[in-house]
């Protein structure tokens, strides 16, 4: 699916219900509103570092999988919205390009930059020494780990030995973080964690929900906004953990990765991308430079 797009302003109201394809919760969220991202002008600093072949296409091929609200996720349009769009799209009008936002499969969006068949991805990956092998990142957003609970349920993320804990497939909390806590749940002689691993976002905060799972864990921006959004069903419980960069993904050693540092920085720079984060609400993880491969972990 390739969709060409600016986006709208969209009002926020509260309600969960899983839309057929659009792969959206049903819930429209505040975004930037669309006289900021049409105002944007190219930077000719950062429009000089692009790869000649992609100055010349006019078009910035950006990967994502939309089903992380609030930072990217269907509208019922079934086109891509989010912070984490807007970022993206903002990205592309300082490189002097437009944003062809490319949706896929999580797993599938590494290999796809690695093969030339993306530009950059924009799609709430933590920037890791392992993923550091194969891609840049170019660090925009410090976030960490949150767990999130059905309200009034008595769960504390480091005594959930024996409990359903759900979460979405190929993040670092599936592949990382549960395996950890069942493991040290065994090696202490208890149960291990019964760890629900589902497709898309929306699913995991419906499992908690409907009771199938006592609590689910993800990105902090993505456990806030279920606490925001469903305030008498979510609830967060425990601290953040894990604090680790979010980064922009684009080919490793690459013009592009300095051409898209610079286009990320001149946003920060002119108030642009703050204005972003912070009509969503996830300000607090704000940075003031965009740094390249800053995740230690």
């Amino acid at each position: 699916m390739k969709i060409r797009h600016i986006l709208p302003a969209l009002t926020a109201v509260a309600a969960l219900a899983l839309v057929g394809c659009t792969n959206t919760d049903g819930v429209e969220r505040t975004t930037a509103d669309a006289a900021v991202l049409d105002g944007i002008e190219p930077d000719p600093a950062a429009v000089e570092l692009l790869p000649e072949e992609v100055r010349e296409s006019g078009v910035l091929r950006v990967g994502i999988n939309p089903n992380y609200p609030p930072n990217e996720y269907k509208n019922a349009e079934g086109e891509p919205v989010g912070w984490g769009v807007d970022l993206g799209d903002a990205v592309a009008a300082k490189l002097g390009l437009e944003a062809q936002w490319e949706d896929m499969s999580f797993d599938s969006i590494i290999p796809r930059i690695q093969e030339g068949a993306l530009d950059m991805s924009s799609s709430s990956f933590t920037d890791t020494v392992e993923r550091q092998k194969s891609v840049d990142f170019i660090n925009y957003l410090n976030a960490g780990s949150q767990w999130a609970a059905a309200v009034g349920q008595d769960v504390d993320p480091e005594h959930a030995c024996g409990l359903t804990v759900a979460v979405k497939a190929t993040t670092v909390q599936e592949q990382d973080e549960l395996p950890a806590r069942s493991a040290k749940c065994v090696a202490d002689g208890e149960e291990p964690i019964d760890i629900l691993v589902l497709d898309q976002q929306p699913e995991v905060t419906q499992a908690v929900v409907d009771g199938r799972a006592v609590a689910f864990s993800a990105d902090s921006p993505i456990s806030g906004d279920a606490a925001l959004q469903l305030p008498d069903k979510i609830e967060l419980v425990g601290e953040m953990f894990d604090a680790a960069p979010y980064g922009l993904v684009t080919p490793k050693d690459s013009e592009m990765t300095r051409a898209v540092q610079a286009a990320v920085q001149s946003l920060m720079d002119d108030g642009t991308y703050l204005e972003i984060l912070t009509s969503a609400g996830v300000e607090a993880g704000a940075l003031t430079t965009a740094t390249i491969n800053a995740g230690e972990n």
